[in-house]
């Protein structure tokens, strides 16, 4: 296993947004690392819930919480007294950020001014904590669908009420750092990072306006995928790949301040996929007669082409991905065919999480 992974065995971890789709996987592998683990969420965003269906409440102390409330995100603070912070409580889908654009900017701006406060008040009194890491997106970025990969440097502007809250939440974060956490010197006193990821797929991700998820639902009812738009390009990856570069950006970060910074989290460029092709690819692992269609819809701006860079965390960590798309839907089909024949879901997850952690190992 990764060496670094042996950071957090008896490490207190506050992991924001635990009850969602990553934050539930986080929560399993942080668990499973030895860490001592306390989610702080409203209550599972979807029925069935990931959170649920591997008994991850039995894992963790869990705070069921608004991160808009600051009193209550306080006070978990003062109990818990965390080492590390992962931030990743959100309102994550674009199209409700239209339905309801007034609470995707409460949530996501802040929510995020709530947590870094909490640690900035931390910061004053116990200094328990020793890293932060606060999970974006790569909708960050002011999309001029052009065919390059964009940088961490590149303008921050995103479209969409989604977008651009995460968009701000960065730019919250960048203010955090250099205001409270940076020395008159401008030396960092606390390493706090951002990362930008891709779009992660997994199993037990049952949100609504996602096309996996839809794929999965299509598929329990023995219907056609409908798709969108087959043409929309995008850096697609397993969830447990985003999440391994969180763990090592924190670890790295708290025993180094120099690793801290803002970082691109993606899928190598092959594994930039055209929803029609993600599609494809799941029918064929799924089989079973499945078929996809397509066909003009009305509704809000998506962006139509987008990928990251990635080169960034590859020269600094030496980091690169361990499953291609391929492997990735595979394990997908893999999860959702063992909850759907009431199997053993969470030895399921620990299987796929020792199987991607050696996977990482072997890489050269």
């Amino acid at each position: 296993m990764p060496g670094f992974l042996d950071f957090y065995k008896g490490k207190r971890v506050l992991v924001t947004g635990h009850t969602g789709f990553k934050g539930a996987w986080m929560c399993k592998l942080l668990t499973g690392l030895g860490a001592q683990v306390t989610g702080y969420s409203l209550e599972p965003p979807t029925s069935p819930s990931v959170y649920e269906i591997a008994g991850i409440d039995r894992l963790v102390d869990s705070v069921i919480g608004d991160v808009r409330d600051f009193a209550r995100l306080q006070e978990t603070f003062e109990r818990v007294q965390p080492e590390v912070v992962f931030h990743l409580a959100a309102q994550p889908i674009v199209r409700e950020s239209y339905r309801d654009p007034k609470g995707t900017y409460e949530t996501n701006v802040m929510g995020t001014v709530n947590l870094l406060e909490c640690v900035r008040l931390n910061q004053m009194t116990s200094k328990s904590v020793r890293s932060v890491l606060n999970v974006t997106t790569d909708k960050v970025y002011k999309n001029n669908e052009w065919v390059w990969g964009y940088r961490e440097d590149e303008p921050l502007d995103g479209y969409d009420p989604y977008s651009n809250s995460k968009s701000c939440s960065e730019l919250v974060t960048h203010s955090y750092i250099r205001s409270f956490f940076t020395d008159r010197d401008g030396a960092c006193t606390l390493p706090v990072s951002t990362a930008r990821a891709g779009n992660v797929i997994g199993g037990g991700d049952f949100a609504a306006d996602r096309i996996i998820p839809d794929c999965v639902r299509a598929a329990m009812s023995t219907k056609e995928i409908f798709i969108r738009n087959p043409r929309s390009t995008r850096p697609y990856q397993h969830v447990l790949e985003p999440l391994y570069a969180y763990l090592m950006i924190a670890a790295r970060q708290a025993e180094d301040s120099r690793y801290a910074g803002y970082y691109n989290v993606g899928p190598d460029e092959c594994d930039c996929f055209t929803t029609g092709a993600l599609v494809e690819l799941f029918v064929n692992k799924w089989q079973d007669g499945m078929r996809w269609t397509t066909g003009s819809v009305e509704g809000p701006h998506e962006a139509n082409f987008l990928k990251l860079d990635c080169s960034l965390l590859k020269n600094v960590f030496g980091w690169k991905p361990a499953w291609n798309l391929d492997t990735a839907v595979e394990k997908v089909v893999e999860w959702s065919k063992c909850w759907m024949s009431g199997g053993d879901v969470s030895g399921c997850m620990e299987l796929q999480i020792g199987e991607f952690l050696a996977s990482m190992e072997k890489k050269p």
